[in-house]
């Protein structure tokens, strides 16, 4: 199925589209300051530039777009269109994901990764309970 938008206007939805302060980090960032937990935000010190950072606990927390990071969802499908591209970008993404979570773990950081799917549902569980582990440890 071709894409129901032209080239142009498609470039320029896909343009639009932010890397930082979504509506997903913004969510997470509220729910882990309600439970108490103070951070810093995209430090260009840290390997990727982590989306959320708790020094305290060196630990950082990553929201990851389920179509940007290929996630296994009903959410993501690779587009029909430049199929060669995304496939290559998608995969690129994840590649590096790897590679910056490997490159903090190796420096003594935690990395959570929380995916846009659970935040739109609300589903905070699974963070909730390293946010609890992390309280435990220290």
């Amino acid at each position: 199925m071709p894409d129901v938008f032209s080239s142009r206007v498609r470039s320029k939805i896909m343009s639009s589209i932010r890397s930082k302060n979504t509506q997903p980090e913004k969510k997470v960032r509220s729910y882990i300051h309600r439970k108490g937990f103070r951070f810093v935000l995209h430090d260009r010190r840290l390997p990727g530039r982590p989306d959320i950072v708790l020094p305290k606990y060196r630990t950082v927390i990553e929201v990851n777009g389920c179509f940007w990071h290929g996630h296994k969802c009903k959410n993501f499908r690779f587009p029909l269109s430049n199929k060669k591209f995304w496939e290559n970008k998608i995969n690129g993404n994840i590649k590096r994901s790897g590679k910056n979570s490997a490159a903090l773990k190796k420096d003594g950081w935690r990395v959570i990764n929380v995916w846009e799917c659970h935040v739109r549902k609300g589903n905070f569980n699974a963070l909730d309970k390293k946010l609890i582990s992390l309280k435990n440890k220290n």
